[in-house]
């Protein structure tokens, strides 16, 4: 860190000078305006950027060379999240044909990604979305109402022998999935672009917070899809209903801590996501005690019946992950003025 004295001139005004490397670095010469942004924490971010103009940035993906269709789509994916506004896509000679294929699934899987240059050696993919117009909070309750009735509709599945509800729940995973990449994207974007953190009107901190909870909110959709693919081979099998109570239990247990988790995040309600924690443990018994129940059936029943049990209480753990965040969030908040007020 390099440390600067302040000066005052005028009886008023207080000055201090710019780092001459810095400076040099930015190319900013004498009578340059420079921007002045109060962060959230107190800190003040100088920068060369005085506009709210979004930063365009580009990234070009050679496909000349040897490249199979997976990891050419984990590029664009890895491009998209960390907030390219343009990629473009270059060969020497004609594309392959998987690499249109790939463009077109990944930009029917991402948000605000169209083709606006397409040519026979050339890709031009730009992102059209204004990320003010998906504010976080809309996206991660969206995402929470795809999740829960993933996680519904898997339970349900199993209880009426549904094979179509099971295989449409493991195919709604990108949904959840697309709003996760969309509010990475975005974070990684305010990280970027401190004019952008303003006029989403978020900090930097709580969208970080944000992107924390999208990606355990992801994870509670893995187990719901973890669900749905372990009741398709047990789907037709006579399962004892004392066993079919129980992880219909285990599941509203479950979802009733899924839900109260995110209420709490809302509300910012410590207590309610202290007692939400505390529930945990009863669904963790249950799941213990379907697990025992199951030793009696037949293996694949079993088996699949006790990997049903541990997403179900997988899916409350990380709901319980949700809460422990409403902790740490609300106590930072709350010691933040404290901390101010003694000087410390």
């Amino acid at each position: 860190m390099e440390i600067r004295r302040v000066q005052v001139t005028g009886g008023a005004s207080f000055v201090v000078t710019l780092p001459k490397d810095w400076a040099e670095g930015q190319k900013i010469k004498k009578n340059d305006p420079v921007g002045l942004t109060v962060q959230p924490d107190g800190t003040l971010l100088v920068t060369k950027n005085i506009t709210d103009e979004q930063i365009q940035r580009v990234k070009e993906i050679d496909c000349s060379t040897a490249m199979d269709p997976a990891f050419l789509f984990r590029m664009l994916i890895g491009a998209y999240i960390t907030g390219f506004n343009i990629i473009r896509l270059k060969t020497k000679q004609r594309f392959s044909p998987f690499v249109r294929t790939v463009v077109r699934d990944f930009t029917q899987m991402t948000i605000g990604q169209e083709v606006v240059e397409e040519t026979e050696t050339v890709i031009t993919i730009k992102d059209l979305l204004n990320p003010a117009e998906m504010p976080f909070d809309n996206t991660v309750k969206r995402m929470f109402v795809i999740v829960k009735s993933m996680h519904e509709d898997a339970l349900t599945a199993l209880e009426t022998h549904n094979k179509t509800l099971a295989q449409d729940v493991i195919n709604r995973d990108m949904d959840a999935d697309r709003l996760n990449w969309l509010i990475a994207r975005q974070t990684n974007m305010i990280m970027q672009n401190a004019s952008l953190s303003r006029k989403m009107g978020i900090s930097t901190s709580m969208a970080m917070n944000y992107y924390m909870l999208s990606r355990i909110i992801e994870r509670v959709g893995d187990h719901a899809v973890r669900i749905a693919e372990h009741s398709l081979p047990i789907i037709e099998s006579d399962i004892d209903k004392k066993i079919l109570v129980a992880v219909k239990k285990s599941s509203i247990m479950s979802l009733e801590i899924f839900d109260r988790s995110i209420v709490s995040f809302f509300n910012s309600d410590m207590k309610e996501a202290h007692r939400n924690i505390e529930s945990i443990t009863a669904l963790e018994n249950i799941c213990e005690d379907i697990n025992n129940m199951v030793l009696k059936h037949d293996t694949i029943i079993a088996i699949n019946i006790g990997y049903i049990a541990e997403s179900i209480r997988r899916a409350g753990e990380y709901a319980g992950d949700i809460s422990e965040t409403v902790i740490n969030l609300l106590v930072e908040n709350e010691l933040g003025p404290a901390r101010a007020k003694s000087g410390k």
